[in-house]
């Protein structure tokens, strides 16, 4: 009976889950590219298409069991959606705003390097 007990344990082994390691809101940083964007949507772990993740070339293509990050970013020349790893992001500290014609629509006030959410913002 012992035994059983004890398999079943190790059975019961909760899959690895990384928490988000940024939020709604916040201002980050791409680790490669440098551009910068605001996150208006978390997904927990991959969730866009197989096209889109074999596009990646395959030394750079990120584990799929990790956050992604929907972003509001600019490069200095434009401003698009951008569909990021929590491996590839990094906080942004220069407390500048994000420049992007979407973010007055989804967000408030920007301070303290974040962006608050309107309030009853729905997708």
């Amino acid at each position: 009976m012992r035994d059983t007990i004890q398999n079943f344990g190790t059975a019961m082994k909760a899959p690895h889950v990384v928490h988000a390691r940024f939020s709604i809101g916040d201002v980050v940083q791409h680790r490669l590219f440098g551009f910068r964007g605001v996150i208006f949507d978390i997904d927990p772990v991959f969730a866009n298409s197989d096209e889109w993740y074999d596009a990646i070339p395959e030394h750079a293509r990120p584990n799929k069991e990790q956050p992604f990050y929907h972003l509001l970013a600019e490069n200095g020349e434009s401003s698009y959606v951008a569909y990021v790893s929590q491996q590839n992001l990094i906080a942004d500290d220069s407390d500048e705003p994000v420049d992007h014609p979407a973010i007055n629509g989804m967000f408030g006030a920007y301070a303290d390097g974040k962006y608050r959410l309107r309030p009853m913002h729905h997708h």
